[in-house]
């Protein structure tokens, strides 16, 4: 089963970090899962929620700060003063981490509350620039957006992105279209998603820190899982056959 470390190495350095994208760019594991939103100024930019409030020393949506008001707050003391310091990253700047490695990179567009126009180009933009497109996975829970993807660069792979139950997930991924499904890990268990585990499109669930979930998830054909521990999910997975 393959592993993503999740907003990077998030379980033991600051989520969405250049520190938490280099620990994981260290590791042995499959890929890195990271989430971008979009500036004032039209810079794409790394975190996970729409206002800094709960990752820095600031307040405020990202949508309504520039890059240069957003580069002056501190996103890693909140975890630890041995992060005191950081800043938030650009996306170019986390590609820049992963350049001369093979890990794939899980772009999680944030555009579900807030449209950020002209988001989805300048994402495809950027990894068609670096010829990252093999790379990398696009996903998203404003499917809107998976679609825009799809029909600007049809060679892409995506993934719908839910939280809840599905009825006929299938029919609907189709439909987007998308290549695959990311989903909360205690859905994943349900009829519903064993049939698209059986069709052979890739599932991969979210937010798997317990190695007993991990382990039940790997027996039901779960392709994938995201986690805050990489290396440590990592051994487990090793040691278990």
């Amino acid at each position: 089963m393959e592993i993503f470390a999740h907003r990077g190495a998030s379980g033991n350095y600051p989520e969405n970090t250049i520190a938490a994208f280099k620990e994981a760019a260290r590791l042995p594991v499959f890929g890195v899962e990271f989430d971008v939103h979009m500036t004032a100024d039209g810079e794409l930019v790394v975190i996970h929620d729409e206002l800094i409030d709960r990752t820095s020393d600031g307040t405020g949506y990202v949508k309504d700060m520039s890059i240069a008001d957003l580069k002056n707050h501190d996103f890693g003391s909140w975890f630890s003063s041995e992060f005191q310091g950081a800043t938030i990253p650009t996306l170019p700047e986390v590609l820049d981490v992963f350049d001369s490695t093979d890990h794939k990179l899980n772009i999680e567009l944030k555009s579900d509350i807030f449209p950020y126009e002209g988001m989805v180009e300048k994402v495809l933009d950027l990894i068609e620039a670096r010829r990252m497109e093999s790379r990398v996975i696009i996903s998203s829970f404003d499917h809107a957006a998976i679609q825009s993807v799809k029909q600007l660069n049809p060679h892409i792979e995506t993934a719908a992105l839910f939280m809840e139950v599905l009825v006929h997930p299938l029919d609907y991924l189709h439909k987007i279209p998308a290549d695959a499904l990311h989903i909360l890990f205690p859905a994943a268990f349900r009829p519903s998603i064993a049939e698209v585990i059986s069709s052979g499109m890739p599932v991969r669930t979210f937010t798997v820190n317990d190695e007993t979930y991990a382990k039940t998830l790997k027996q039901a054909g779960v392709q994938a899982i995201f986690t805050d521990y990489p290396e440590k999910m990592h051994s487990f997975l090793l040691s278990f056959k």
